[in-house]
């Protein structure tokens, strides 16, 4: 098996055609402006200019009514300094980007895709023994207890080592060793891509500790989870998609809209597309919601802000809205690294995102914490929205919490 090399600087994703833009017309005007959505589909278009490109690699670049997904060179072409505001511009303007030449061996991630094909390749019996996710497991259909369905089979793990071990003879009974060794190189390699990643935004962001983001997850009792989706073949077409963001009928939802509740994900998936973000507010033309799809690439990272990271940084980075759309006539298989402090790491903003001009607007709380209220609630829950801070709370900082849930 072998990985994509295409290289592409950036991706744009071309308007609607003229026929798409009267029906969502008609759409529009059929409901109440605050409950707009539309999905700018992807298409094949002209590469953006240099200040276009840019601009790509800090927020969603608007060129006419098209979408360029940022992207970010991690090799740093222009040097250390440039890659760090790069990399700050793009969690802060869309909370999304792509990452090329990211370091991460392609034979590690071929290895990964292998072990997973094999995997959701077995009967529904087999993989089963690996499951019901308690939230760990193998699951299918179902994502958490509050009733929220995706067209997915998925299993998630610890990403300790030791967890590894102790799952995979349920996943890989003929030689359990041999899928513990793929989980956890790929661990460690996208580890550090994420540890990078993290340590770029402490420079880019002008942190006194530029390493304080990264310490939360290396520390050795991390929560951090390896996620494996995969989306088979579905007959629905990826289509329009009507007010309020739920599907058209002949559209199917692999993953429902949701925001990711750690510091921050890593995302690999094959040549199979379905990924769509919510463009940001600031983004979105003429008061629409728009979703915009992200081509896929098997030779790039696309990383996302978690919650997290937006309560850390006091909302200067934005945690991004996404989701899944199924029906592409080929199956889709994504693996996300979600990088999670451990479980008493209190998370209140960073002194320096603090000021009289932008006071705290987040309480302090734990990951425990917050794990424990994000399993009450459904998939496209804001769960920053009940940790609003109030009169009173604490210091700012990142550190632990006394009661080490």
């Amino acid at each position: 098996m072998t990985t994509n090399s295409l290289y592409i600087s950036a991706l744009p994703i071309l308007p609607p055609s003229a026929q798409q833009h009267k029906c969502r017309r008609s759409i529009r005007n059929s409901h109440s402006s605050n409950n707009k959505a539309m999905v700018v589909p992807a298409a094949a278009a002209p590469e953006c200019g240099r200040r276009d490109a840019a601009a790509a690699a800090a927020v969603f670049c608007l060129r006419g009514r098209g979408v360029v997904v940022p992207t970010v060179d991690m090799s740093a072409p222009a040097g250390r300094g440039e890659l760090s505001r790069q990399v700050a511009r793009a969690c802060a303007g869309s909370g999304f980007f792509r990452a090329v030449n990211h370091g991460v061996p392609p034979r590690v991630s071929a290895a990964m895709d292998a072990a997973a094909a094999a995997f959701f390749a077995r009967a529904a019996p087999e993989k089963q023994l690996a499951g019901p996710p308690d939230p760990l497991g193998y699951g299918s259909r179902s994502i958490g207890a509050n009733g929220d369905v995706g067209e997915l089979e998925y299993l998630i793990l610890h990403a300790s080592s030791d967890a590894v071990a102790r799952k995979a003879s349920a996943i890989d009974r003929e030689d359990p060793r041999r899928f513990s060794q793929v989980v956890n190189d790929y661990v460690e390699s996208v580890r550090q891509l994420a540890c990078h990643v993290l340590d770029l935004l402490g420079e880019g962001l002008g942190l006194r500790d530029p390493t304080s983001l990264t310490r939360l997850i290396t520390a050795t009792d991390n929560d951090s989870l390896v996620r494996i989706n995969h989306y088979p073949p579905s007959c629905a077409a990826a289509g329009d998609y009507k007010s309020g963001g739920g599907p058209a009928p002949t559209a199917a939802i692999g993953f429902g809209e949701h925001t990711d509740p750690q510091i921050l994900s890593v995302l690999r998936s094959n040549d199979a597309d379905g990924l769509q973000l919510l463009l940001p507010d600031a983004a979105a033309a003429a008061g629409d919601s728009v979703w915009v799809p992200v081509p896929p690439d098997p030779s790039a990272f696309f990383v996302n802000v978690g919650d997290l990271l937006q309560a850390l940084t006091n909302g200067r980075l934005v945690s991004i809205r996404h989701r899944v759309v199924a029906g592409t006539g080929k199956p889709r298989l994504s693996t996300i690294y979600f990088a999670a402090p451990p479980l008493h790491a209190r998370i209140s903003a960073l002194p320096e995102t603090v000021a009289a001009g932008a006071p705290r607007r987040y309480r302090a709380f734990t990951w425990a914490e917050y794990k424990r209220t994000m399993y009450t609630l459904r998939l496209s829950h804001n769960r920053l929205d009940l940790f609003h801070a109030g009169d009173g709370d604490g210091d700012a900082g990142v550190g632990d919490d006394d009661d080490h849930e």
